[in-house]
Formats: C-alpha cells, structure tokens, sequence
C-alpha cells in the first residue's frame, strides 16, 4: 500500500487519511433503535460514466422522531441513544458505497413547514477542491416530496436525481452522478 506523504496533492490519488473512520452502520451503536431500519445503495460515477473507486460519501441525518442530535436542535422531541445521525463511508472499486441506518423523520424548514424525509450528503473525490453537497429524498414519500420547499426549488426535470427509490423491502438505490447527463443536482451551502 502507498502512503499519502505531506508533499502530495489531491489528485490523481486521493487520500484524506480518515482509514478507521468508516461508519456505514448508523445503528451500530443503539440496538434498540426505534423505526424503520434502512439499507441505502448506489455508486459514484464521474463524467463519462466511469465509477469514482476512491471517494467518501458522508451524511447526516435527523433521527425518526425528525430530531438532529446537535446542539443547535432543541426542539422536545426524543433523541436517541447512541444514534449520532452521522456516517462516512469510502467508494468501493465499482463507485459503490452502502449505509445502514434508519429513516429519518420529517423537519421543519426554515419556513416552520415539515420538509419531507430527507439524509444530507457531501461527496469528497478527487478533482473536487471543495465538497459537493447535495440531498437524498426518498421515492416512497411522494406526498411528503411534493411539499418539500427545498425540492421545490429545483427543476421538476432533476428532482429524480435526488431520490433514492425503494429497491425491496427496506433497501434503496441511488447513484450520485458528479456531472453530465443525468448530473446529480447539487446546493451551493
């Protein structure tokens, strides 16, 4: 194996140096975890539809209650143990990647509105010098998707690429397309 030394760049070999910080169980650690636990699935591809194997897909979730464990969160409804909301994950040598959690609760926006289940997601890959941030919705939460303020906002067009759909019982699928034809739709934050 080669190592990332202090005079590499990103690119072409990106090594964030974050082995061991691999979280693709979210609910690892809360056994008794209430709600639906959930499989999410897909691969990263670049451009040409190649797959991006040394990437890290990262995401933050709200709990099934809809609360976010943070500080900034106060709002009376239960958090739960153990459950921080958080995983991180590398892409395999296909673009693939995989977490487990559970499905998240509604949120209110920044309007006071419910904003329909959603996980925020930032990918990290090389020829990136920033993150790219973007949203991952679900496809069997249409009522609640067609009220999503955040969703509304992008062209009825690309909404797919933000929804991840149901593939079996508690599994979804959904790929992350960095740019191109059917380019994931992604948020300047």
């Amino acid at each position: 194996m080669l190592y990332a030394t202090a005079s590499q760049t990103v690119g072409p070999y990106l090594h964030i140096g974050l082995t061991g910080l691999n979280c693709a169980d979210l609910t690892a650690g809360s056994p008794e975890l209430a709600g639906q636990r959930i499989v999410i699935e897909g691969r990263v591809t670049d451009g040409r539809g190649e797959p991006v194997p040394d990437g890290m897909l990262e995401i933050w979730q709200a709990n099934p209650a809809g609360r976010y464990r943070h500080a900034d969160d106060s709002r009376e409804l239960p958090l739960t143990a153990g459950f921080t909301g958080f995983g991180r994950v590398p892409t395999g040598p296909d673009g693939g990647f995989r977490f487990v959690t559970v499905k998240p609760g509604a949120v209110p926006g920044i309007d006071g509105r419910p904003q329909a289940p959603h996980v925020m997601v930032s990918v990290f890959t090389r020829g990136l010098v920033k993150h790219v941030a973007t949203r991952l919705y679900f496809g069997d939460e249409a009522r609640a998707n067609g009220a999503d303020t955040v969703l509304a906002l992008v062209p009825a067009a690309r909404r797919a690429t933000l929804v991840a759909e149901p593939d079996g019982v508690g599994r979804y699928r959904w790929n992350v397309v960095l740019q191109g034809p059917g380019e994931t739709v992604f948020f300047d934050i």
